[in-house]
């Protein structure tokens, strides 16, 4: 493990020794402001990071995307951005607008849509050989800036309070959906949003689990090429945890609002871990816990759908 951290950890130092715009936005992280808001038990942090603009406000819809290049292509990425081989076919580059401080986009070599069905034991295995860093999923109605190409990507573990606040949360027994002798699952309705959370050692159990939820999902949401989903995955102390977040929108009103009543917040994996984005200063200085937690109920599937999903869990051993 330690010597991947270095590996990758260098490889940042190294590309942004050689890469202006990288380095730049690195060091722009030591300015970024934070505010804390707290609820029953748990915090939602809210990030002040101008340089997510471009993210934030990405064009996803496929007139958008037919209009320009794939900035995840190698033929159009600028030479300077250099990559990683990283297991079954996927490249690790390093992210010039970073949230984290050590922050990683993971495409797939060839251009093909971004799905979580079909790749699951690519992110088990890339999750595994990355221990020490937290893997994400943005799907592509999601948060996913390049929903035409498949990617994952990774920062630091110990930056989401989504890693800390787990621990406590699956004390409640009230949240175990399932458990066996290599994974257990907990469905958590209250907080803030939905989550459903898989602790592993098994790759095999873990990913036909995964893919039991999406078809499953599918089934409710049946008119999207790929169930909404954010999911978050790391590897530590021989096992994988996973947080799966289901959606039912993609940007809140918010979003779409005019004037004061804006909010221009994009929610994806990261903030559904705990960290709110804000790229502009009016939207870090006037959010509140109000609208926070309504973003998250706008966004969030509902407690009448989530119970499907939670039973699908529950009834797995009959599967």
């Amino acid at each position: 493990m330690d010597k991947n951290i270095h590996r990758f950890n260098d490889f940042l130092l190294e590309q942004n020794h050689t890469w202006k715009l990288s380095a730049d936005n690195y060091r722009g992280l030591d300015y970024v402001e934070e505010k804390l808001f707290r609820f029953d038990g748990f915090v939602i942090k809210v990030q002040f990071n101008p340089e997510r603009m471009r993210s934030s406000t990405a064009k996803v819809d496929q007139s958008s995307i037919a209009a320009r290049k794939c900035f995840l292509c190698s033929e159009n990425r600028p030479e300077v951005q250099n990559s990683l081989n990283l297991p079954h076919d996927f490249l690790l580059l390093v992210n010039p607008f970073p949230i984290f401080k050590t922050h990683f986009t993971i495409p797939y070599i060839h251009h093909v849509p971004q799905r979580l069905s079909g790749n699951l034991e690519a992110m088990f295995t890339i999750a595994r050989q990355m221990e020490g860093f937290q893997l994400f999923y943005n799907g592509p109605e999601c948060g996913a800036s390049a929903p035409d190409h498949l990617h994952f990507q990774a920062g630091e573990t110990g930056f989401l309070p989504v890693e800390s606040e787990f621990l406590s949360l699956k004390q409640n027994p009230n949240t175990l959906a399932f458990s066996s002798e290599s994974t257990n699952i907990w469905a958590m309705d209250h907080y803030l949003r939905r989550m459903i959370s898989i602790e592993t050692k098994s790759r095999e159990q873990g990913i036909q689990m995964i893919e039991k939820i999406l078809s499953r999902f599918g089934e409710i949401q049946p008119e999207k090429v790929e169930p909404m989903v954010n999911l978050l995955c790391t590897f530590a102390d021989g096992k994988w945890i996973l947080h799966l977040f289901p959606r039912k929108l993609h940007r809140p009103s918010q979003y779409f609002a005019d004037g004061k009543d804006q909010l221009l917040i994009s929610p994806a994996s990261v903030d559904f871990g705990g960290v709110f984005i804000t790229p502009r200063r009016e939207d870090f200085e006037k959010i509140t816990a109000a609208d926070i937690a309504d973003i998250f109920d706008q966004v969030t599937l509902n407690e009448n759908e989530f119970r499907k999903l939670k039973d699908t869990i529950k009834n797995y051993r009959s599967i």
